[in-house]
């Protein structure tokens, strides 16, 4: 199965349309928690529900999927730094979660669908973290980058997958408690850009 991802950043509706209809979309799935957007309206779930059909392609919210969730304490996902990241890391893990990515995983197997959320650049987007969970159960999923690009995307370097569950666990300790020394997780972005294979991140000392 194949499933597409697209941020509509600062695009104007006829854009976002255009690279929708190159790739054959069919569907916009929009994983935005809160798909509203002062400065570019016509983003807003309200206007793309009716813009969207007009221009030939469904649209729906899928709020489920949508960022903004909380680190846990025993966060398996240490690779990840920036918090955000960790938080939907540690939501991927949950029954919610993966109710909702079966949900996106039918619609993308009925309709070509891409995901949407704001961001342009994927790997800055929690839509990169849903990617992974997509491959993982064997969707190919390609960032619509731009007018005649789409790269394929490739499984973060720090993910770890066992079936169809995924995290991003950090490095390990390089000396033992009475070392004093443990090598630190990758830096806030574990990802790299689409399309390259993302190579983990030199570890760095720290000192207590």
């Amino acid at each position: 199965m194949d499933a597409w991802s697209v941020g509509h950043s600062t695009r104007t509706l006829e854009d976002l349309v255009a690279l929708l209809h190159e790739h054959g979309v069919r569907l916009v799935a929009d994983v935005r928690r809160f798909p509203r957007s002062r400065r570019h309206p016509q983003f807003d779930t309200a206007a793309l529900a009716d813009a969207l059909p007009a221009a030939g392609v469904a649209y729906v919210h899928l709020p489920g999927l949508g960022g903004f969730r909380r680190a846990q304490r025993d966060s398996p996902n240490t690779a990840w730094r920036n918090s955000s990241f960790r938080g939907y890391a540690d939501y991927m893990q949950t029954d919610e979660f993966a109710g909702h990515l079966a949900a996106l995983v039918a619609l993308a197997g009925a309709t070509p669908t891409a995901i949407m959320c704001a961001e342009a650049v994927p790997w800055r987007c929690h839509r990169s973290l849903i990617a992974d969970a997509l491959v993982a159960r064997g969707t190919v999923v390609r960032h619509i980058l731009g007018p005649g690009r789409a790269d394929p995307h490739a499984l973060n370097a720090t993910a770890r997958v066992d079936g169809t569950r995924v995290t991003y666990p950090g490095a390990p300790e390089l000396f033992g408690a009475a070392g004093g020394e443990v090598a630190g997780p990758p830096e806030t972005h574990a990802t790299r850009p689409a399309g390259r294979r993302q190579r983990p991140q030199s570890s760095r000392l720290l000192k207590k």
